[in-house]
């Protein structure tokens, strides 16, 4: 948010988290953004959220730290329009419970030399979507699991607002 609150073009329109404590909400709201708190069973056994997105004339999701599979029918509506950071150079490390530090600590335990953050577009699988940015950094054998969280906080720091504002220029 801080990255687009002086842009011209682009605003942040709307925080959407499934938990009613996420920090982001609270930033959110310090940057003047609605928030909306959604519940699991109804993100999933209906399409509600849709006229949200419509309301604020949604034209990119971008999710952060957002564990659930996107459901199909939101796929479907914002298809090519769904971006989302994982904090590993998929198609190592990726899927259905790697996230956080789980991600991070197999890195350690493969003793990777390189990790980094991994921008792709969202489809009906974790983690599976179209690569659309990548950015490495090194592992070295001395490398803690937190010490390989903060080099890829960092380059997800640098680089996801970047990557946005360059996918939103894309955009019809």
């Amino acid at each position: 948010m801080e990255y687009f609150a002086p842009h011209a073009e682009v605003t942040v329109q709307l925080v959407i988290s499934n938990r009613e404590d996420a920090g982001v909400l609270e930033i959110a709201t310090s940057f003047g953004v609605d928030t909306v708190v959604i519940k699991r069973k109804d993100f999933y056994e209906t399409d509600d959220i849709l006229s949200v997105l419509e309301k604020y004339e949604i034209s990119l999701i971008v999710l952060a730290g957002f564990l659930w599979l996107v459901p199909a029918y939101l796929v479907e509506a914002y298809s090519g329009r769904i971006l989302n950071i994982h904090p590993a150079l998929l198609p190592k490390y990726g899927g259905k419970g790697m996230f956080g530090m789980h991600v991070h600590e197999a890195v350690k335990a493969a003793q990777e030399s390189e990790t980094g953050i991994t921008i792709h577009q969202v489809n009906a699988h974790y983690d599976e979507g179209q690569v659309v940015f990548q950015a490495r950094c090194e592992v070295t054998p001395e490398d803690t699991s937190t010490d390989i969280a903060r080099k890829v906080q960092v380059l997800e720091h640098r680089h996801f607002p970047e990557v946005i504002d360059q996918v939103l220029a894309k955009l019809p």
